[in-house]
C-alpha cells in the first residue's frame, strides 16, 4: 500500500527487481497470482455508513493510502510468509528509497466467515 495518492511511477530498477523476485517465488511454487492496479483517478467506491450507500468516484484528495498492487502467494509456514514479505518490502526500500509505503501480509481464509449473532 502506497502512502499518498500522487506517489508517481515506480522506477525501472524496482520493476526489474520485482520481475526477478516474482520469478524466484514462482519457481519455488509460492507465487499463485498478482498484479498492479491502476491509479485512483478512475476508481469507483461505494461507501456504506449506517445503512446508507454513497457512490464516490476518484481521484481522492483525502486518501492517505492507496493500494498499488496485490499478490497471492502460498507458504508452508507463517514464518516463511513473513520472511518473504520482508524481502518484498526491502526491494522497495532498495530500489525506490523515496517511497513511503506499507506492505501488508494477510492470510486467506479457507472457510467463509462466521456471521455475528444478532
Amino acid at each position: 500500500m502506497e502512502e499518498g495518492p500522487a506517489v508517481g511511477t515506480p522506477p525501472k530498477a524496482l520493476f526489474d527487481a520485482m520481475d526477478v523476485y516474482i520469478g524466484e517465488q514462482a519457481a519455488k511454487g509460492h507465487f499463485i497470482d498478482g498484479g498492479g492496479l491502476f491509479g485512483t483517478e478512475d476508481a469507483v467506491n461505494y461507501v456504506v455508513r449506517k445503512g446508507d450507500i454513497t457512490r464516490v468516484d476518484g481521484p481522492y484528495a483525502e486518501a492517505k493510502e492507496v493500494v498499488g498492487g496485490w499478490s497471492l502467494l502460498e507458504y508452508d509456514t507463517v514464518e516463511e510468509a513473513v520472511a518473504a514479505q520482508e524481502e518484498f518490502a526491502q526491494l522497495h526500500a532498495t530500489h525506490w528509497p523515496e517511497l513511503n509505503m506499507v506492505a501488508t501480509l494477510r492470510q486467506v481464509s479457507d472457510e467463509p466467515p462466521t456471521p455475528a449473532d444478532d
